[in-house]
């Protein structure tokens, strides 16, 4: 599986916003039966940049994967290019 067929597309809502404020992470819709393994590497070849760490949960709308970037990394930077803004 390539990276676009883990990663189907951000969740976007006010408290994901601030998430990205305070912790420097983003959170995305993923295919339900990835990995944490597979999710980071298809976070960092989509993005060109490092993961810290992923955290998932399931719930009635799919997998959310929670992704937080290193410290050098900014997650404004990123959703400023995938267009959250």
């Amino acid at each position: 599986m390539g990276p676009y067929d883990i990663i189907l597309h951000p969740y976007v809502t006010e408290k994901t916003m601030n998430l990205m404020d305070k912790n420097n992470a983003l959170e995305f819709i993923v295919k339900r039966n990835a990995g944490k393994q597979q999710i980071k590497k298809s976070i960092e070849e989509l993005f060109e940049s490092k993961v810290k760490k992923i955290n998932t949960r399931i719930t009635k709308n799919g997998k959310h994967a929670i992704v937080t970037f290193a410290d050098d990394v900014n997650a404004e930077d990123i959703g400023m290019r995938i267009g959250i803004f």
